[in-house]
């Protein structure tokens, strides 16, 4: 692996002078200029429209914002270190069965150091969220979301328990979903939540190329058989990445005031299986590109896996 950070831009060789945790500021809650705008896009939030949610009045529409709000940050924490770090520092030790260039392993680092750097402020906003609008977040599990990973490595890779992680890094690394995209172009959100997940996105752009590169000449390593039980798992670990996580949602709709059977039907009508297989797909087009290019799905079990959980 090359390493050398050619995929976009500055490229991951100019880290020291650009990446977000050494030349970006902290960003903070100015009450003044952030007066008059939301926490987060109203219109990422499939239920905060339904006539239920509606019913509830301006203070439970406030809190359901503010609470997607805190799942997506805290989401964003876990993520960084519970899983991409878990996986990139593999790369970084050279645990790897590559031939990585000092500089491929060295790179690995510096996006070490970014990821902890987004989990950071992802909690630092967080809190400064909190104290702003009086409203504290709810617990969060991320420990579902993991537990799906674990079972799909598991179940698709059983003997293979490295390559099972650096898969999940790559899947999480090349995904580009919406809500990186949209917010820090969206004027009516705080404008020290758009700057840091800003920040995120103009990193996370030379993370995705890095592990493009990465994840092509990871499928060139490997045997024939393997390359087929990569290609099937590929598919649910995609799901598994971007599938909603509802719990979080009911306990913020339930914590709004809406009965247990009212938030089920709210979860019912916003996310319908088609909807989260249609959003799984879009959010993981370049992930599923990827894979094409390598020709993971030429395989019928791969296809077979695509068409199973509606990515086809």
């Amino acid at each position: 692996m090359n390493g050398n950070g050619r995929g976009s831009g500055r490229g991951i060789a100019d880290w020291y002078q650009h990446a977000g945790v050494r030349s970006r500021p902290r960003r903070t809650l100015d009450e003044e200029h952030e007066a008059g705008l939301r926490v987060f896009p109203a219109h990422l939030v499939p239920h905060l429209g339904h006539e239920a949610v509606t019913a509830l009045g301006p203070a439970a529409r406030d809190l359901l914002l503010a609470q997607h709000f805190y799942q997506y940050m805290q989401f964003t924490t876990h993520l960084e270190t519970e899983v991409v770090n878990r996986g990139t520092v593999l790369i970084a030790h050279g645990r790897v069965d590559l031939d990585l260039t000092p500089n491929a392993r060295l790179d690995a680092f510096k996006i070490y150091c970014d990821e902890g750097y987004h989990a950071l402020f992802s909690l630092d906003l967080v809190q400064q969220v909190e104290r702003a609008l009086g409203i504290p977040a709810l617990p969060y599990e991320f420990a579902p979301r993991l537990a799906r990973l674990e079972r799909t490595a598991a179940t698709f890779l059983p003997e293979h328990g490295t390559l099972g992680r650096l898969l999940q890094v790559v899947v999480f690394e090349t995904v580009v979903t919406r809500f990186l995209a949209q917010i820090p172009r969206d004027p009516t959100v705080f404008r020290a939540v758009r700057a840091a997940v800003d920040d995120h996105v103009k990193d996370e752009l030379h993370h995705h190329a890095y592990f493009v590169r990465f994840f092509k000449e990871l499928w060139a390593s490997l045997s024939p058989a393997l390359r087929r039980r990569v290609a099937c798992a590929m598919p649910h670990l995609l799901t598994d990445c971007l599938r909603p996580d509802l719990a979080p949602v009911r306990a913020a709709l339930q914590a709004a005031g809406l009965p247990t059977g009212a938030a089920a039907e709210v979860l019912a009508d916003r996310y319908e299986e088609a909807a989260l297989a249609a959003t799984v797909r879009e959010a993981g087009r370049h992930t599923l590109g990827l894979c094409e290019t390598v020709g993971a799905f030429d395989h019928p079990e791969a296809r077979e896996q695509l068409h199973l959980l509606g990515l086809a």
